[in-house]
């Protein structure tokens, strides 16, 4: 009987230890029931990637601190290839003064680094922002001939890096870089430039780093709305090739070249329009009277200070190159017309003065010399001509005579009175009308009367030609 009750005890205490046990396993899948629910797991029975536990740290995933990334990848072997890709945002501006540019791209990199690998069963990559960057090697691109560049660092630091289970990179960051280029004004503003924005590795020569496109010329990609107030965007290409240093050796060096030409519509309003139109002012003199010294002589200076001007404004926007820029051809010939206006209204009133003086010594031989009287005449007129008045003018009074000078005015030197004598005062009213319609003054010099032709003329020709060969 007692055998009997201890083995009835035995039994009881393995049916406790079994009930407990059982329930121990229903309260753990309910456990992880509810917490599967809430991070919101599939409940499918399949395995979570190692990769997106919250326990294992990216150092320890990535082994991190298990490597020296102070070296590139695969030191002492073959040159670690490198592909890029450049996706162009912007084109901020053009500078002519500074002979730069800048621009707003998106850099990325591409390239395999064993140490990075790590397991995962779906083959899903782990995306990082920069502050892992510092932890590992990155390519030490820079950009050739740069003057100024940063990251954008608004919020944070424009970078991301992306690391695939097999050890594939890509590096990618936003920046704005201002560069160098060398610009030909031989043909400005009738020009098109070619700037270009050169990569390549600080410190890798080609035999550590090859720096290659990754697509060809399918890595550069720009967006449609790219434009520039003063230039039209023609095409943007890629190019590479090998540049060597004297003292460190060969480098991979990568370029985005864009070719620009300028919109010439801006110039035409601002430069040529205005000198073109002082040209043609300054032709406004040659018919205004040779007397009106003040009119002729205030219009010449307007237009050649007008002129300075003009050229003072292009310039000051211009580089100081030591090449004639074809806007300085066309600006400098309108100087030369404007400018000959001037001397050619010189060139008159000295040829006028010399001959008035010639005129006056003639008239003073007359009064020496005792004319025959005009008595007899009926129906005389006395005319005044002041020293103005040349031989040639006096000549031109057909059917007039010249009576005896009044003695109460020969002290008045530089005057000559005339009688002008006509033979009928009652004539015709047709008679009248061309009496009153007489000329007896033609102040147009010959060189004026020439200049309306030849200004004209050379400046078209002129015009044809310049735009002939720049255009």
């Amino acid at each position: 009987m007692l055998c009997f009750s201890r083995l009835l005890f035995l039994l009881l205490c393995l049916f406790l230890i079994t009930e407990s046990r059982r329930h121990r396993m229903r309260k753990r899948r309910w456990t992880g029931t509810a917490e599967t629910h809430k991070h919101g797991t599939s409940l499918s029975g399949k395995a979570q990637d190692g990769t997106k536990s919250r326990k294992l740290k990216t150092d320890h995933l990535l082994h991190v601190d298990d490597h020296d990334f102070t070296m590139r990848p695969s030191f002492g072997g073959p040159a670690i290839p490198v592909g890029v890709d450049v996706q162009v945002e912007s084109l901020d501006s053009i500078s002519e003064v500074d002979m730069d540019f800048t621009v707003t791209l998106y850099l990325r990199h591409y390239w395999k680094d064993e140490r990075l690998s790590f397991p995962s069963s779906t083959n899903k990559s782990m995306t990082f922002d920069g502050r892992l960057v510092k932890k590992i090697w990155v390519p030490d691109v820079f950009f050739v001939h740069s003057k100024r560049s940063f990251i954008h660092d608004t919020t944070t630091d424009n970078i991301m890096l992306r690391v695939f289970p097999d050890g594939h990179v890509l590096y990618s960051l936003r920046v704005t870089v201002t560069a160098a280029c060398n610009m030909d004004f031989s043909r400005f503003p009738l020009d098109s430039q070619t700037c270009s924005l050169e990569l390549e590795s600080y410190a890798y020569t080609d035999e550590d780093l090859m720096l290659y496109w990754k697509s060809g010329d399918e890595s550069l990609s720009t967006d449609d709305k790219i434009s520039l107030s003063q230039f039209l965007i023609q095409k943007f290409h890629t190019t590479s090739r090998l540049a060597f240093y004297s003292s460190t050796g060969w480098y991979n060096r990568l370029y985005i070249n864009f070719t620009l030409r300028r919109h010439i519509f801006f110039f035409l309003l601002q430069t040529y329009f205005p000198a073109t139109l002082m040209v043609m002012l300054s032709w406004v003199s040659f018919w205004i009277d040779r007397r009106a010294v003040p009119a002729r002589v205030s219009l010449g200076i307007t237009t050649v200070l007008t002129m300075s001007t003009i050229i003072t404004g292009v310039n000051a926007s211009m580089p100081r190159v030591s090449y004639i820029k074809a806007v300085d051809i066309y600006l400098w010939v309108s100087f030369v017309f404007v400018f000959l206006s001037v001397l050619e209204y010189a060139a008159v009133n000295y040829l006028t003065t010399v001959q008035e003086r010639r005129d006056r010594k003639i008239r003073e031989r007359l009064r020496e010399q005792s004319l025959p009287c005009t008595c007899g005449m009926s129906h005389t007129r006395t005319m005044m001509l002041d020293g103005t008045y040349s031989e040639a003018d006096t000549e031109s009074l057909a059917g007039y005579t010249l009576a005896p000078i009044v003695p109460e005015e020969k002290e008045k030197q530089g005057q000559m009175v005339g009688h002008l004598s006509m033979s009928s005062v009652s004539t015709s009213t047709g008679k009248k009308k061309g009496l009153r319609g007489l000329r007896i003054i033609e102040n147009t010099h010959a060189i004026d009367t020439y200049s309306r032709m030849i200004f004209p003329g050379s400046y078209i020709v002129f015009n044809l030609i310049y735009w002939s060969v720049y255009c």
